[in-house]
């Protein structure tokens, strides 16, 4: 179980990694979601999530960030190399399903992924 378990060290929690990131970072999107994502300083690859209040209230912001943590979680093991990637909520994002916010960051996580 150890493999799929989700800490601190798997998050960006930095103000300065944010800042880097947008500053450096590639940027990956669709109608979800937007991946800004660069070569990771650490042993590992890392993730952070950004929803704004224009998403919505907070129930709305908060399921959009356990999908995205979960996909992460689940899928982590396919993302070659050492990245950090922040991934951005859309509008859009608000109305997704699990099903559906998976299959939009698939298509995110596979263009990183190349």
């Amino acid at each position: 179980m150890r493999k799929f378990s989700f800490t601190g060290a798997d998050k960006l929690l930095k103000r300065k990694d944010f800042l880097r990131l947008s500053k450096t970072g590639s940027k990956y999107y669709n109608s979800n979601f937007l991946a800004i994502f660069s070569p990771g300083r650490t042993d590992k690859t890392r993730i952070g999530i950004t929803v704004t209040k224009k998403i919505g209230k907070a129930v709305t912001r908060n399921r959009i960030k356990r999908y995205v943590r979960e996909y992460y979680r689940i899928n982590r093991q396919r993302i070659e190399n050492h990245w950090d990637i922040n991934v951005i909520a859309k509008k859009d994002a608000a109305s997704l399903t699990f099903t559906q916010a998976c299959s939009s960051l698939q298509k995110i996580f596979n263009y990183i992924n190349k």
